[in-house]
């Protein structure tokens, strides 16, 4: 009676599939460029002050915030509250989504407050409209293994941005970026691959006169064995008129 929905990921993967393209989210955000995009706006956000308001004489005033207090410097047992926001952020960035589980106390007031992993939540909607949330496990918001509770709405603030698809699925940044990020890492892989070898370029070998395949291979054997990779740099000995030629450009 319930219908799930699950967040995108940042390429399609059938599509990643297909085009041999690794395009996991982990993959994408090791790029230099969506790492310090990402860490520096959560920093950012977790430097501002927090404030409790309310509606008076139908004007927003910051009001006094004593039950709040103790919850607003410590958001729960693990985390100050520079961190709680900071993890809140990346959360969004990464995923689109933030789920935080709201921890009450007996007179129903929240006592704690935990961002769960956004890969371990599910939206859930039911066929009057009413929203719920499936939880995964999580020890550190005490939600056990196995156990996956479906959660009210009332429960668990979700915050999102981005929501083509659906008002409660979010989508990350990297849905439109994700190839530029991947284009980054595959330009500093190849980057690392060409200095190891000393920074030379690469090139071919050209005979004089002819020669069969077999010689060819032969050749080409020879030199992959004893001038690339480690050996890249060392001093290369032709014969029968062999030449080299590059054809591979260095960055000057």
């Amino acid at each position: 009676w319930i219908t799930a929905w699950s967040a995108l990921d940042p390429m399609h993967a059938s599509q990643a599939f297909q085009l041999d393209i690794d395009a996991r989210p982990r993959r994408v955000q090791s790029n230099w460029a969506v790492f310090a995009c990402q860490t520096l706006i959560a920093g950012d956000i977790a430097k501002l002050r927090v404030s409790l308001v309310e509606k008076k004489n139908g004007v927003w005033q910051e009001a006094e915030s004593l039950p709040y207090d103790r919850l607003f410097r410590r958001p729960n047992g693990y985390q100050i509250w520079q961190q709680f926001i900071e993890f809140w952020s990346l959360s969004k960035q990464r995923r689109g989504n933030a789920y935080v589980l709201i921890e009450r106390d007996r007179a129903a007031r929240a006592s704690a407050l935990h961002v769960l992993d956004p890969d371990r939540v599910t939206p859930l909607v039911a066929p009057d409209g009413s929203v719920y949330y499936r939880l995964h496990a999580s020890e550190l918001a005490g939600v056990p293994e196995g156990d996956d509770p479906v959660v009210p709405a009332s429960e668990v603030m979700h915050d999102r941005f981005n929501c083509f698809f659906h008002p409660l699925v979010g989508l990350s940044p990297l849905y439109a970026g994700a190839l530029a990020a991947l284009g980054g890492i595959t330009m500093q892989e190849e980057a690392q691959r060409f200095f190891r070898n000393g920074a030379r370029p690469g090139g071919i070998l050209v005979a004089p006169t002819p020669i069969t395949t077999q010689l060819a291979q032969q050749y080409k054997s020879e030199w992959e064995k004893n001038y690339s990779g480690a050996n890249a740099g060392r001093t290369a000995v032709l014969g029968n008129g062999l030449k080299y030629e590059a054809i591979r450009e260095k960055a000057v």
